[in-house]
């Protein structure tokens, strides 16, 4: 409800708290103004001190232009005695208070609306999780089986490898002992000299050389 004003004088009314739910806000600014006004400006404003101008939009009987803040996203719309506020894909961040400004810009003189009560903007940031329900696929812990399989494989194998070895070293031992008693064997049969060979000395007997034994 807008009281009536004297001439020149403009008055803008808000809501007092809009809950955004969705990300979209749609804010109108009503005013009255009584004067003699061709062209005019409107706009929004951010903050306790209006000092983040957020979008605005202009117009006069030919003419409607409008900008908005890179910040935001933010669309004026003038529709008779009241302007709206469009803003879409607003993040938790802006929640703040803001305010409407009309002003007449020519003819003179320039009039602007005394600061109103403003509008509090509460964004809600919901976080939904979409859990997609897939199998869960558990590992089983792998079992020691094969590790213990494997130790147990080891260890035969260094048995039979250390049982080769010593039998190996037994057979060679053995062996090389018997060469030993061989190339020690000294042939016992008797010898005859060889100018004797007749004398007592079987037939057999091979001749006995002394020329070995001479120094």
């Amino acid at each position: 409800f807008l009281p009536s004003l004297p001439e020149n004088k403009i008055l803008v009314a808000q809501r007092p708290l809009l809950i955004v739910a969705n990300k979209t806000a749609t804010l109108v600014c009503n005013y009255t103004y009584n004067g003699t006004g061709k062209e005019f400006r409107a706009s929004l404003h951010k903050g306790t001190d209006s000092a983040v101008e957020v979008c605005f939009i202009s117009w006069n009987t030919t003419k409607i232009s409008s900008n908005s803040n890179r910040e935001f996203n933010c669309q004026g719309i003038h529709d008779k005695d009241k302007v709206i506020f469009n803003l879409w894909n607003m993040s938790a961040s802006q929640t703040d208070i803001y305010f409407c400004k009309i002003e007449a810009m020519y003819p003179p003189p320039y009039v602007y609306n005394e600061k109103s009560n403003g509008t509090v903007i509460h964004v809600k940031v919901f976080f939904v999780l979409f859990l997609k329900e897939t199998p869960t696929q558990t590992q089983e812990p792998q079992s020691a089986i094969p590790l213990w399989i494997m130790v147990a494989m080891t260890g035969v194998l260094a048995f039979y490898s250390m049982l080769i070895t010593a039998v190996f070293i037994n057979y060679w031992q053995k062996s090389k002992k018997n060469m030993y008693h061989q190339s020690d064997y000294m042939n016992m049969t008797p010898r005859h000299p060889p100018y004797q060979k007749n004398k007592g000395y079987p037939s057999y007997a091979p001749t006995r050389d002394y020329t070995a034994y001479r120094s």
